[in-house]
């Protein structure tokens, strides 16, 4: 082979080699791998489905994301009472997350956008340590927010819900944007401004399980978070995901078809 020909072989092989070890280095940073639909190996029982295929279960949160929309359809977590932490961690950089195969937004497309990067697994449930402090701040994990509304309404429910992970010991949530056509978008990746966010909590205690759903319009209010509660069932017509395929099919219908509202302290 003539030597001409060897150094620009060389440079590829070194090249490939430096992008596989740092896919390596990212898969031990957070603990995530990318997985099809129908996997029984998920990390969460309770794992909704996917209308993308594109599951992604990272240490700390589980995501479906949607190269479309350009943010996830749903985030779904559990919170535990020993989860719960006022650690005050220096906020990290957004960054991309390397677990999308077709690449996560890039968080340029929300500078002077007039929109937050909004958090669905909130940073303020992942404190007990700073490495899931940190994996909160993948791009795979926001959408565009209002400011009001993110500080707001929203923040309430957050709040509310490590509430409950207190009084309860461990609630899981699922969360995400109302995801359609013909919405706004933001940046040069068109990514998507929800008209509607949803949080979904379910109590799994054996002898009292309960969940409660909420459906809030994108945007400020002075109204009670009460307000918002509406059945698991509609959120699913909305949304063509199945939240608790996994239930057994007579629990899940009978939780999903009630708001559930009146077992839930406020």
């Amino acid at each position: 082979m003539k030597r001409k020909f060897v150094y620009p072989i060389l440079v590829i092989i070194v090249t490939i080699c430096f992008y596989y070890i740092e896919k390596h280095i990212d898969a031990n940073e957070y603990g995530a791998t990318e997985k099809a639909v129908g996997d029984d190996d998920l990390s969460f029982f309770y794992l909704p489905t996917s209308t993308t295929g594109a599951i992604i279960t990272h240490q700390n949160y589980s995501l479906s994301y949607s190269e479309t929309h350009e943010q996830p359809e749903w985030v779904a977590y559990e919170l535990k009472k020993e989860h719960l932490s006022n650690n005050d961690y220096k906020r990290p950089f957004f960054e991309m997350d390397a677990k999308v195969r077709s690449s996560s937004a890039d968080w340029r497309n929300y500078k002077k956008s007039g929109f937050d990067k909004g958090h669905l697994c909130p940073a303020g449930d992942r404190r007990f340590t700073y490495k899931a402090f940190k994996e909160t701040f993948l791009t795979s994990n926001i959408t565009p927010q209002n400011h009001d509304f993110n500080a707001g309404i929203w923040n309430k429910l957050e709040q509310k819900v490590r509430y409950w992970a207190k009084k309860y010991d461990d609630v899981y949530v699922v969360t995400g944007g109302v995801l359609s056509k013909d919405l706004k978008t933001i940046g040069y990746e068109a990514v998507t401004v929800p008209d509607y966010f949803y949080k979904i909590i379910l109590d799994k205690d054996d002898k009292n399980v309960k969940m409660i759903a909420f459906l809030i319009p994108h945007k400020d209010t002075d109204r009670s978070l009460q307000s918002f509660v509406v059945s698991t069932d509609e959120i699913e017509a909305l949304t063509g995901i199945d939240f608790f395929s996994k239930l057994p099919d007579d629990l899940e219908e009978k939780l999903e078809q009630s708001s559930g509202i009146g077992k839930w302290k406020f």
